[in-house]
Parts: C-alpha cells; sequence; structure tokens
C-alpha cells in the first residue's frame, strides 16, 4: 500500500480517487435529466389532467379536498346547503328581466306602448325589491344557522357566498347542489 492510499480503518475513503475524465462524466450522469422534455411535458400533462378530473368530481358531488379554495370547508358546506334548500327570488332574477326585455322589445306590437310600459315598470320594481327582501331573509336565516353550528369563528365571506349562490340558477350552480329543496340541513357539518 503506498502513502497516498487509506484504508477506510485508517479515515480514508475505502477506493482509489476517480480521474477528472471518469468524474466528469458521472457529474454530467448525475445532472442529465433522466427523462427528454416531451416525456416531462407528458408527464405533466396527465397529472395537471388527472387533478382536473378530481376538480370536476368534486364540483359535481360538491364534496371534497379538490374543490376550489372558495368552496372548501365546511361552513361554506352550510351556506350551499342552507341556500340550495330554499326558493331564492334571486335566482329568477335573470330569467325575469330577460322576459321583461324581450316584453319591451315585442309587447308594443301587440299593445299600447304605455300599457307596456306600466307593466315592465311594475314587473321590474317587484322583481327588485322581492329579490332584497329575499336576500334579507337568506342572510339573516343564515347568520341565525351558522350561529348555531359555528359559535366561535369569524364569518367573514359568509354572506357574500350566499348572495351570489342564491343569484344563480339552481341548475347551473358548481359545486351541484347536494339537498333538495325543503329537506333540512344536517347536524354535523
Amino acid at each position: 500500500m503506498t502513502d497516498h492510499e487509506q484504508t477506510p480503518e485508517a479515515g480514508g475513503k475505502g477506493r482509489p480517487t476517480p480521474s477528472r475524465k471518469d468524474a466528469e462524466i458521472a457529474r454530467r450522469q448525475e445532472r442529465k435529466p433522466a427523462m427528454t422534455r416531451k416525456q416531462r411535458a407528458e408527464q405533466d400533462r396527465k397529472r395537471r389532467q388527472e387533478i382536473r378530473t378530481k376538480q370536476r368530481e368534486a364540483l359535481n358531488t360538491g364534496r371534497g379536498e379538490y374543490l376550489p379554495p372558495r368552496d372548501q370547508g365546511p361552513m361554506k358546506a352550510l351556506v350551499r346547503d342552507h341556500v340550495d334548500r330554499r326558493h331564492n327570488i334571486a335566482e329568477f332574477l335573470l330569467p325575469i328581466l330577460v322576459f321583461m326585455l324581450l316584453f319591451n322589445i315585442v309587447g308594443p306590437n301587440f299593445l299600447n306602448a304605455a300599457a307596456v310600459g306600466s307593466v315592465v315598470a311594475g314587473l321590474w320594481s317587484f322583481t327588485i325589491i322581492g329579490t332584497v327582501f329575499d336576500e334579507i331573509l337568506l342572510v339573516r336565516s343564515l347568520k341565525k344557522e351558522l350561529r348555531s353550528h359555528f359559535p366561535d369563528a369569524t364569518y367573514k365571506g359568509t354572506t357574500s357566498y350566499a348572495v351570489l349562490r342564491s343569484s344563480q340558477i339552481r341548475r347551473l350552480r358548481l359545486p351541484k347542489p347536494v339537498i333538495k329543496r325543503g329537506e333540512p340541513l344536517k347536524n354535523r357539518y
């Protein structure tokens, strides 16, 4: 054994030092990616597709960890169920407004223009006042429900979430409603 070679017992590494050429080849192999760019892109595409599938499934069932952040949590589930279990005037607001627009355009051809104007104005007023009143009732009952289920929590964002959800047509809501109209809320969220 020569002076520069040491045994493992004496504190050496237990193998000869590789030549510079061998060390550079080994270093390049470590830095070299295992996959090509195309393979990495394909793997990323598959991973994103799996996540999208899980998110779509969560939106259709209304449950799961893959819901968007604004829909996650037991408090948001309670808000969704509270809104979905009742009839809301706000969900019919858009169809009513579209009907009034069409009636305002087509109505004067068949009826007196003044009569059409007064009908549209009355329906418009009734719809807006009814929607505001219904939303106030919704928010009051929601706050009561939240206090009974989550007494120590902060309710930040729940009111706007409920109002936004109540203004969407039930069939088009995401996450999909999981409770039927008139059905009582669960005891535990």
